[in-house]
């Protein structure tokens, strides 16, 4: 239990990567916030399943990309479990959009969401676990913040910042013993890909991208999420890991 008497905040967690690691870390004994936006439904889900493992969780509402939502989100984690360790910004948009037909909306929805968001939740978050002696930010990026993907311009330029705020973020909370690292997946299957990932010619020529030979799960992303939040990683922040069964090697 690499996780035990701990507390975490993963956003976006109904489904997909947020879902699997908030269930991960429920198993390795952490007390597990499911924040959402939108899918109620889903992250109760999620948080019967942690209850019937025998784990504790709670679902709150938050949209990540209201900042005025982010202080009810620490508050209410911090009634209901008496302390924050570990946050884990997994909210994200992703929108289907060539460059030539782009739209400020997008760039603004986008960029509010996975940057802004990410950013101002976890100032909140790192000054309630400096009062519990430290904690872990966890940034889900993607493989595109260093591979530009087509029609999806604003989204990689989203995740291209949020590399440099795990490392802004980690070189000013270090001395306050908070470790700031990011995930950045490959192709991963989940509900808000399924349909572009699952077209078989798509699916055919991305497999023949990925030295691997699979589309990764989003069980794939918890063991980096399990090592970066536990004791294991103290002496790792600033850093990403791809997780992208060597897509980027190719």
């Amino acid at each position: 239990m690499r996780l035990e008497g701990r507390v975490a905040v993963v956003t976006g967690a109904g489904r997909g990567i947020g879902r699997a690691i908030a269930v991960g870390y429920a198993r390795e004994g952490a007390a597990v916030v499911i924040n959402y936006s939108r899918s109620r439904e889903a992250a109760e889900e999620a948080v019967r399943e942690i209850r019937a493992a025998g784990g504790r969780g709670v679902a709150l509402h938050a949209d990540i990309g209201n900042l005025d939502d982010h202080d009810s989100l620490i508050d209410q984690t911090l009634q209901e479990f008496g302390a924050l360790h570990i946050l884990v910004n997994n909210a994200g948009v992703e929108i289907n959009e060539p460059v030539l037909e782009a739209r400020p909306d997008t760039w603004e929805r986008t960029i509010t969401v996975n940057l802004k968001g990410a950013y101002f939740l976890s100032v909140k978050a790192a000054r309630a676990m400096m009062r519990a002696g430290g904690g872990k930010i966890i940034n889900i990026s993607s493989v595109h913040d260093v591979e530009p993907l087509r029609n999806r311009a604003i989204y990689s330029i989203s995740k291209g910042g949020m590399s440099m705020l795990v490392k802004s973020l980690a070189l000013e909370l270090a001395e306050h013993n908070i470790h700031v690292n990011g995930i950045s997946p490959g192709a991963v299957l989940t509900d808000m890909n399924r349909e572009h990932l699952t077209e078989p010619a798509r699916r055919d020529r991305l497999l023949g991208e990925i030295p691997m030979r699979r589309i990764g799960d989003p069980e794939d992303i918890v063991g980096a999420a399990v090592f970066l939040a536990s004791s294991e990683s103290n002496y790792v922040t600033g850093t990403t890991i791809y997780v992208d069964g060597g897509l980027l090697l190719l």
